[in-house]
C-alpha cells in the first residue's frame, strides 16, 4: 500500500519549509494544531499571528498586511474560510486582487465525524466566481506541497483546499513538476477519459485498473488548478477519446464537473458523467463509509463510464 499523508499535514510542513525562502507572512483562525500551521508558528512565532475564532476580521487583516507588500497565507477550516468570511474574502482580497493565499483545510465530506456543518462541499463553486481568485485542489502531499511554493510565486489571491483524511502518495517529490492551470495526464486510454481532483484522483487510478480488465481503455487526468482550468489538457481528451467523467469530493454543482462541462459546452460537446455529492448535505460518520455512502469510489467511476461511453 501506497504510503498515506494528509494533504494539511504537507500544507504545514511547507509553510515551515518555505518560510526559510520567502518573507511569507501565516495568520490562523485559532486552529492551528488541526490545520497544521503550528508548525510555521513554533519556526517563525514573530511571522505568526492566531486572529482567534473570527475568519471574517482574519481575511480582512490578510488583506491589509498584503497591502503593505507581504504574502499572507490566512488559514481556517475550508467551510469557515470559505463560507464564513465569503464577503472580506469576495471585497477585502479578491477586488483589490491582493497577495492572500487563503489554506482552506479539512474540505469536503472526508471531514467525518465533524457532521454536515464541517464538510464543505460548496468551497470549489464559491471561490472560483470571484474574479482573480486562483483555485488549486491538490491529490497528495507531494502535489500540496508544490502547490504552496507556486501560490508564494504567483501575484493574487489563491485559494488551497486541503483535505483531514490521509490519502496516498502518488507523485514523487524528485521528479514531480507542479505548473499552475495545467493539468496533468497520469495514463493514456482511447475510449474515455476520467478527469479526476484531490482525493478522488486515487480513487480514478483505480478505476482505470478495473476498466482496463474489461476491455475499457480509460485516460486518467489529474485537474488541480480547477481555475485557471486547463481548457487545452480536456478539449484534447475529448477529442481522442469522445467521453468524459469528472470525479470530485464537491457538490456536482459548482465544482469540477461544472467546469469541465463549461469547457466542454464552448468547445468541444462530447457526453459527460459527473461523479460527486449529489447535491446534498453530508452526515456525521468515518470519512471511508462516508465516501462510499455518497459513491466516492472507484467502483461508482466504473458505472458512470460504463453510461458514459453508452452515449459515444
Amino acid at each position: 500500500m501506497a504510503e498515506k499523508i494528509a494533504t494539511r499535514e504537507a500544507y504545514g510542513n511547507a509553510l515551515a519549509e518555505f518560510g526559510e525562502k520567502y518573507d511569507i507572512v501565516v495568520l490562523d483562525a485559532d486552529l492551528s494544531k488541526s490545520t497544521k500551521t503550528e508548525t510555521f508558528k513554533k519556526k517563525f512565532p514573530e511571522r505568526f499571528i492566531n486572529m482567534g475564532i473570527a475568519e471574517g476580521n482574519m481575511m480582512s487583516t490578510a488583506a491589509g498586511i498584503a497591502s503593505c507588500g507581504k504574502v499572507v497565507f490566512a488559514s481556517s477550516f475550508a467551510m469557515f474560510a470559505a463560507g464564513r468570511a465569503f464577503e472580506q474574502v469576495r471585497n477585502s482580497i479578491g477586488y483589490p486582487n491582493l497577495n492572500v493565499k487563503i489554506g482552506a483545510t479539512h474540505a469536503g465530506i472526508s471531514v467525518g465525524e465533524d457532521g454536515a456543518s464541517h464538510q464543505c462541499l460548496e468551497d470549489i463553486g464559491i471561490m472560483r466566481t470571484i474574479p482573480n481568485m486562483v483555485v488549486i485542489n491538490p491529490a497528495d502531499a507531494v502535489e500540496a506541497r508544490a502547490a504552496v511554493e507556486a501560490a508564494i510565486k504567483h501575484y493574487g489571491p489563491v485559494y488551497l483546499r486541503f483535505g483531514r483524511l490521509a490519502v496516498p502518495v502518488i507523485f514523487d517529490q524528485s521528479t514531480y513538476k507542479f505548473e499552475l492551470g495545467k493539468g496533468v495526464q497520469l495514463e493514456e486510454g482511447k475510449d474515455v477519459t476520467i478527469i479526476a481532483t484531490g482525493l478522488m484522483v486515487p480513487e480514478a487510478l483505480e478505476a482505470r485498473k478495473i476498466l482496463d480488465e474489461e476491455g475499457i481503455s480509460a485516460r486518467v487526468v489529474n485537474i488541480h488548478t480547477i481555475k485557471p482550468i486547463d481548457a487545452d489538457i480536456i478539449v484534447k481528451a475529448a477529442r481522442e477519446t469522445g467521453a468524459i467523467v469528472t470525479a470530485e469530493e464537491h457538490n456536482i454543482i459548482g465544482g469540477l464537473g461544472s467546469a469541465v462541462a463549461e469547457v466542454l459546452s464552448e468547445k468541444y460537446p462530447v457526453p459527460l458523467k459527473r461523479v460527486g455529492v449529489e447535491d446534498k448535505f453530508g452526515r456525521s460518520g468515518k470519512p471511508e463509509p462516508l465516501l462510499e455512502m455518497y459513491g466516492l469510489t472507484a467502483k461508482n467511476i466504473v458505472s458512470k463510464v460504463k453510461e458514459v461511453i453508452k452515449m459515444k
